[in-house]
Order: structure tokens, then sequence, then C-alpha cells
């Protein structure tokens, strides 16, 4: 089951991915699986493997970044840590001409995430080559992407799937939708370039209706779906001439991944299940 979601444990088998994918029109994240490191080796290992990913990158025509989690980097460590760690593959990424995307973790890491990105993203050499994930599940997050807009940060928008208290996050599924679609509103106005993540026809739907009625150019944003997930919804939206990025994880850390992904939020399991059985 996991072989659906996970493109393999090594570079070649991410990158063998990527090359599939893009043969279908679709653009890539690549993801190195791995969390929550415990010292500065770990977080130098992790580094490493991003570092041999953009080189890769580099020597290929295809369309392709990478996304990255701060604990991987060495946040649980020390902020310094996971902020010199990250520096140096955004520096690495500039010369590149690449793109580096933080992810977000659960609420006890948001703000560090948030402050790290805007400071990487404060050095003018830096500017459009990070960004970060926003969730729309947090009662907070509409504050958080005006502070990022402000900066001219790109962001991507997910739902979010971490088990987080209701003084949070919004705990209703159509809560979470009114939220999502009112931050999506707000990213396509912006000028900035951001990514829209939903598997959600629902969603895009509503993307693409708002949009289209307020002229917006559809090279302006993306949509964004996990490796695996709606195959099918990703390759419509690339024939309708829509843009498609693709979130491609990998790596031996694919267990404790789903195993904690699953755990949780039940609401995960089903999502999974749901999408095994979809061409």
């Amino acid at each position: 089951m996991s072989s659906r979601f996970v493109a393999g444990f090594r570079i070649e088998d991410a990158l063998s991915a990527a090359d599939n994918l893009a043969a279908q029109g679709l653009a890539v994240t690549l993801d190195s699986l791995g969390e929550n490191v415990s010292t500065p080796a770990q977080a130098r290992n992790s580094a490493q493997i991003y570092h041999w990913l953009l080189d890769a990158l580099a020597k290929s025509k295809i369309d392709a970044n990478v996304s990255l989690k701060l604990t991987q980097m060495g946040m649980d460590i020390g902020h310094d840590v996971a902020f010199q760690t990250v520096s140096t593959l955004v520096d690495h990424a500039v010369q590149a001409n690449s793109f580096v995307r933080v992810d977000m973790e659960g609420t006890p890491y948001t703000q560090a995430t948030i402050d790290l990105v805007r400071k990487l993203h404060a050095k003018p050499a830096n500017r459009g080559h990070v960004g970060v994930v926003i969730q729309a599940y947090l009662r907070r997050s509409a504050g958080d992407i005006a502070n990022l807009l402000s900066d001219g940060i790109r962001i991507r928008l997910c739902k979010g799937a971490y088990q987080e208290p209701a003084e949070l996050a919004f705990p209703e599924k159509k809560d979470v939708d009114t939220n999502f679609v009112a931050l999506t509103e707000t990213l396509l106005k912006s000028g900035v370039f951001h990514g829209i993540a939903t598997h959600d026809p629902a969603m895009i739907d509503a993307t693409k209706n708002f949009a289209r009625a307020q002229r917006i150019d559809p090279a302006s944003f993306e949509f964004q779906m996990l490796y695996g997930v709606r195959r099918d919804l990703q390759r419509s939206l690339v024939q309708e001439g829509y843009k498609v990025r693709v979130y491609v994880p990998f790596g031996e850390e694919w267990y404790p991944y789903f195993m904690r992904r699953l755990a949780e939020r039940p609401a995960n399991v089903l999502f999974l299940a749901k999408n095994f059985f979809r061409k």
C-alpha cells in the first residue's frame, strides 16, 4: 500500500517518479521523509539529501523543487540549528535557480516556522526561492497569511492533517472548507505565485470559478496534490490548462511517517483508503 503513496527509498526512486510525472505534464516537489531529529549530525545528514536533490534537479529539465520539515533540520535541537541548516539549502536553491518549501507541522511549531521563513526571505537574494505552508483548519491562518503576503512570500495552502484542539483549529469540515475558500481568494488576489493544495473537487471548482470571475490568469497559481492521490484529477486539470504540482515523498522513514499521520487523525485513514482504489 505504501508504494502507492511513497515513491521509494532512494533519491533515484524519487527522481524516476519525477520523470514519470513530468512526462504527463505535471510538476513535482520532492520530500525526503523524516522528522524530529535529535542530533546535529542527523540534521546535517537530512540536509545533505536535499543538497544532492538540488544538484540532481539542476541537471534535469523538469519543473521540480523540494519540500522539507524543520524538525528534520534540527528544530527540536534549537532554532539556530534549523535556521543555519535550512539557510544553506536556500542558498543552494538560489544558485540552482530552484525553490525550497518549508512544510508546516503541528501547532507547537507554527510561529517558529513562520518566523524562520520570514527571516530567510528577508535576505534579498532569497526572495522567490523560499516559501511556507499554511493550514486552513487553523483559526490563526488568515492573520498569518496577511503577514506573509506583506513580505511577498509564496504560500502553499492546504487543509491540515494534524490533530489539533478546537480552540486552535476548526473541528467541522464545513468550517475548514469555508476558510479554505476565503484564504484561497486572498492568495489569488495577492499577485504572488501560490500553490492551492487540495484533492477536494468542491475546493478546486471554487478556485477555478473565482479565478475566472476575477480574470486571474491560471498561470499565476498552481494546484498541488499528493503522489498517488486523485491521479485522474491531476491529469484532467493539466488537460484543462492548469498547472499541477505533485508532492512526492520518498525515503526509509516512510513507515513512521504513515503511522504518525494515521494515528494522529482518523480522517487520514479513510482518506488514504478511499484513494487507494482510485485510478
